[in-house]
């Protein structure tokens, strides 16, 4: 599935969280083959299943996405035919706009005032590409446990904690449909265990009766076409040319590099949650130093000085914002040279 961030941020209504396609792999492929007539017992054996249920489970259903006091909701099919994931969202409610993704061609049908940048770059919540191989990085950083069973949009599922294991993270909770391990619900929580987000599907059919006209395109606007097999997720080798990073929350190691503009940008993952350290030359108009917050994603913005040269840092991502502040903060620039032959 795609993940629902992307789904928003093709719509424009996110416009910084770094996020990912979800791609079915052969390790996928054979996870599910050899827990297909194993029932779990443990939360980590829950998690291995999530990542194939994801992408190997056909259904169709209405789900909603909430961040702060923002709340949008979208109707997907999904289907798993022939080693193929096939699918189709459409917005339903503000404007209209829908992507339909099959294999690794995805189409983005613009709505009325949107925007579309399908670069998705590394992963970042409970569909990152994390649960789809194995989940021992993910643990080592948060403690999976096995909280109980419950009932969502009509289906019995099992309640999985993630419980972050320093303050430098947020903790999460996964619900899994039973028979399947489809995610059918999920909230990333603060250190108080207040809600920050919360994804959940209010109807759903876990069926293979996919009909092809339910995954074609039907809205009538701009078109935008990316064959994503042909543009690597995630860089090789980010690197960070001018700047260096003295401080990062331990299991955050550099994952890719975003697009900058001007400026100089690398991401980072846990394997779970993601930030992105954008690094570029001021402009000449100052912008406020400090956080904001929607949901769980922090923006926050630091200036510095190197020589006679002003620069300004920004940390987006899904970590708390004092863990926003502490690596906006860490930041040093040891060759703002490095930056004028970068926008040559």
């Amino acid at each position: 599935m795609l993940s629902w961030q992307s789904v928003f941020r093709c719509f424009g209504g996110i416009s910084f969280r770094p996020l990912v396609l979800v791609v079915v792999c052969f390790s996928a492929v054979v996870q599910a083959e050899e827990l297909a007539d194993a029932e779990p017992r443990t939360a980590e054996q829950w998690l291995e299943r999530l990542g194939p249920a994801l992408n190997m489970t056909s259904y169709r259903g209405v789900f909603v996405y909430a961040r702060g006091d923002q709340v949008s909701s979208l109707q997907i099919a999904h289907r798993y035919r022939d080693g193929m994931v096939e699918e189709r969202l459409v917005l339903q409610d503000g404007g209209s706009g829908e992507i339909v993704r099959k294999g690794m061609r995805v189409v983005c049908v613009l709505p009325d005032q949107g925007r579309v940048q399908l670069d998705q770059v590394i992963p970042s919540g409970p569909f990152a590409d994390a649960f789809s191989s194995q989940v021992t990085p993910v643990i080592r950083w948060y403690t999976p446990e096995l909280i109980g069973e419950d009932r969502v949009a009509g289906y019995d599922v099992v309640k999985i904690g993630l419980k972050a294991r320093d303050e430098h993270r947020y903790s999460h909770r996964l619900w899994l449909e039973k028979s399947s391990g489809l995610l059918v619900k999920s909230h990333v929580r603060s250190v108080h265990d207040d809600v920050l987000e919360h994804f959940q599907f209010t109807s759903l059919e876990i069926t293979k009766n996919i009909l092809d006209s339910e995954l074609e395109v039907q809205t009538r606007g701009l078109e935008i076409e990316r064959d994503l097999a042909k543009e690597p997720v995630t860089s090789p080798a980010p690197r960070m040319d001018g700047w260096v990073l003295r401080w990062q929350p331990e299991g955050f190691i550099a994952a890719a590099a975003p697009r900058s503009g001007k400026g100089q940008a690398v991401a980072f993952s846990d394997g779970l949650a993601a930030f992105s350290v954008f690094v570029e030359p001021a402009g000449r108009i100052s912008m406020p130093t400090g956080a904001s917050r929607i949901g769980a994603t922090t923006v926050y913005i630091n200036q510095l000085q190197a020589g006679d040269q002003p620069f300004m840092v920004t940390v987006v991502g899904e970590v708390p914002p004092t863990t926003a502040k502490r690596v906006a903060e860490s930041v040093e620039i040891d060759d703002a040279l490095a930056f004028e032959t970068a926008e040559r």
